[in-house]
């Protein structure tokens, strides 16, 4: 096995396997095994950060969500939805390598515009920022840390 890169997050035990040479990973949301890439070790590690740290259940969190944007069909890594089943939270993933741009905000924008969360996440794994959205204002404000899902 390849080494994995280092996140700026607590380490947690996943579930690799390697089959004819390829690494999988376990998605603990969709239940099923898929191919280890840069991008999907930071969206499982980011997903047990929301679980374990933040307090998000499995059952609200949302993977590779279908969004349409413009009749194009995107997805978005990863959806979190409250308890009434709106969509909350929208994450946008990027492997660890990739450097988080204005393109990068772009591209969550776009996916906001259809589902107006209340916060926006980007992370590469190694730098996390978090918005909230203030649709009264029209303002988004940065905010220092993810915050904790309020059961």
């Amino acid at each position: 096995m390849k080494k994995l890169p280092i996140l700026s997050m607590p380490i947690y035990k996943l579930k690799l396997k390697k089959i004819a040479e390829k690494t999988y990973i376990f998605d603990v949301v969709r239940k099923k095994y898929l191919i280890l890439t840069p991008e999907e070790w930071v969206r499982q590690n980011f997903i047990q950060y929301l679980n374990i740290e933040k307090n998000f259940p499995l059952g609200l969190i949302g993977v590779e969500n279908m969004i349409k944007y413009n009749n194009l069909k995107t997805r978005a890594d990863i959806v979190i939805y409250n308890s009434d089943g709106h969509a909350n939270i929208i994450v946008e993933c990027k492997a660890p390598d990739v450097k988080i741009t204005q393109e990068t905000f772009y591209q969550i924008a776009k996916y906001n515009s259809q589902l107006k969360v209340q916060y926006l996440i980007v992370t590469n794994g190694r730098k996390h920022y978090c918005c909230e959205m203030d649709y009264l204002n029209n303002e988004i404000r940065f905010l220092k840390e993810i915050p904790n899902n309020k059961i």
